[in-house]
């Protein structure tokens, strides 16, 4: 086995359960994982010695919401929203008309880039969905395309019910011969349980049939307003419900009580269901942030990611969407990196491997060109991220 140690770090913030932080640091790594972490001055010898001179390490993001496969532009949507124009879903019907159009080469080329600008920014684990097909043989092209790329591939057949078409038989499509076809490519499924998207009876049908074809499952929910997402996803037992902007004391004790068979101090029992944030999103379509901080005061578990999309969240930047979360809902800075990161892997089911700097989990570190992590919300808007290890192997930066 080859081990490489990377010593001279000023600080590793680790993501564990109990915010661990360990300055004058090291971090060995025995081929692809963490084999020990603690004081550089007790660092085991190594076949390759990394001099990390003076920066903090933390784990790979973990991106747990992005709809990456897409063509086009609607950044005209943008500038009217900007002006005042509410936003509605129905903009995703433009993404879709440019996506459908677009070669199989084109949309792995552009997929490709935009996982590569994710992976600059220290994200070391990333989601995608597709959900700009709309019918069976595009969904089931972008899943095949997405599943190359990225590492965990969301079904979103019911994003948006396609101009002309009558609700409920494109339900029963998504539900019957798009399932079907997309199931070899794909992990979760997604529905968009929205107003102007698909009503809780039709959300869950989707969930239904989705489970029954042993997907995990996910949910968009409580974005425009108040609706039966959250109580559907807990029902469900999904994996997450994501944006979650619009709570009541409900929806917070519905969240909660998924929970009540997990110890936070130990990370270990029944996980419930994660209450993913979307800050950027919320920034961009104006909506009230989700109330990140009291959902973790009710011992709610929840993530941060982008969800990079063309309409409503044109970025990918989790050290964006981290600094956010502290400037503007109100999370420590240790919050929002363990809900940009371990969060993330909750809600992906990826918690054992990736998610926080542990002995025995993955090496997806990324060091800042920064002395502590709370330069992430202290320097907002500098690109601080620095050399990004995955699996052990150097994948961007310079060190």
């Amino acid at each position: 086995m080859s081990t490489t140690l990377i010593t001279n770090l000023a600080e590793v913030f680790t993501a564990d359960a109990q915010h661990t932080r360990i300055n004058n640091a090291a971090i060995l790594i025995e081929d692809e994982i963490i084999s020990w972490i603690g004081a550089a001055a007790d660092a085991p010898a190594a076949d390759h010695v990394i001099d990390a001179q003076r920066r903090a390490a933390l784990p790979g993001w973990v991106d747990s919401h992005t709809h990456l496969v897409f063509a086009g532009d609607r950044s005209a949507e943008f500038v009217a929203r900007m002006a005042g124009q509410e936003y509605a879903a129905g903009g995703i019907a433009v993404t879709t008309a440019a996506t459908r159009s677009a070669s199989d080469y084109d949309l792995t080329r552009l997929l490709l880039g935009r996982a590569a600008e994710a992976l600059a920014g220290g994200t070391t684990f990333l989601e995608t969905k597709t959900g700009y097909g709309l019918g069976v043989e595009e969904e089931a092209r972008h899943a095949r395309i997405a599943s190359t790329v990225v590492d965990r591939v969301t079904f979103l057949g019911a994003h948006l019910v396609p101009a002309g078409t009558d609700a409920q038989e494109y339900t029963d499509l998504v539900c019957g011969e798009m399932l079907q076809r997309v199931a070899p490519y794909v992990h979760f499924a997604d529905v968009f349980c929205e107003r102007g998207a698909f009503n809780e009876a039709q959300s869950r049908q989707v969930l239904t049939a989705s489970r029954k074809a042993g997907l995990g499952l996910r949910v968009h929910g409580n974005q425009l307003g108040s609706g039966p997402g959250v109580q559907l996803a807990v029902e469900f037992g999904a994996m997450s419900v994501d944006h979650v902007n619009y709570l009541d004391d409900a929806d917070v004790s519905a969240l909660a009580g998924s929970w009540q068979q997990w110890d936070p101090a130990t990370r270990s029992g029944a996980a419930g269901t994660v209450a993913t944030c979307l800050p950027a999103c919320d920034l961009s379509t104006r909506q009230p942030f989700a109330p990140g901080r009291e959902l973790l005061d009710a011992g709610v578990q929840i993530a941060l990611a982008s969800n990079c999309n063309p309409g409503t969240s044109y970025t990918s930047s989790m050290s964006f969407c981290v600094a956010t979360a502290v400037l503007q809902m109100r999370l420590s800075i240790e919050e929002a990196i363990v809900a940009a990161t371990y969060g993330g892997a909750l809600a992906l089911g990826v918690h054992d491997l990736v998610g926080s700097l542990q002995v025995g989990k993955r090496a997806d570190i990324q060091l800042l060109n920064a002395p502590a992590v709370a330069h992430l919300a202290y320097r907002p808007g500098m690109n601080l991220t620095g050399p990004v290890f995955r699996a052990g192997v150097l994948v961007a930066g310079r060190l």
